[in-house]
């Protein structure tokens, strides 16, 4: 029964970190938007305009990340907005790790490796994916196949 609870959250973590490397990317704006949304309904914004706002900050702090990235030359200024992404997204696939692992795992060691190895595999993805060069746009050109 221990090994098959441990397949579990093996296979659970995989799926996990699958959904994270996909979105790790917007984990700081989704948290300002939660933040900026807990704000605005806490001053009596109500649910709408509490969505509206978080809405607009989320999509605010996503637009200047992006602007950020395409526009620094330095390569180690877009490593420092990169990692500004990238923080988030390790402390998300933590805590998403070990709330999976700890149903599975009696240790409270074995969680702490395991959810410590969560938030390297998403935060790595995360910066991977953030500081990757972009690839040029060949709409228009007539490249000899």
């Amino acid at each position: 029964m221990p090994f098959a609870l441990i397949l579990l959250a093996i296979v659970a973590v995989g799926a996990m970190c699958w959904l994270l490397f996909t979105f790790a990317v917007f984990a700081l704006p989704l948290f300002a938007g939660v933040t900026a949304g807990a704000w605005a309904y806490g001053t009596g914004a109500g649910w709408l305009g509490a969505v509206v706002v978080g809405s607009a900050a989320a999509a605010f702090i996503f637009a200047i990340g992006h602007v950020l990235l395409t526009r620094l030359q330095p390569l180690w200024t877009r490593v420092l907005v990169a990692l500004a992404f990238v923080a988030p997204a390790a402390v998300a696939g933590f805590y998403a790790t070990h709330g999976i692992v700890r149903h599975a795992m009696p240790s409270e060691a074995w969680q702490l490796a395991f959810s410590l190895m969560g938030a390297i595999a998403v935060g790595g993805a995360a910066l991977a994916r953030l500081i990757a060069p972009t690839p040029p746009d060949r709409t228009g050109l007539h490249l000899p196949a």
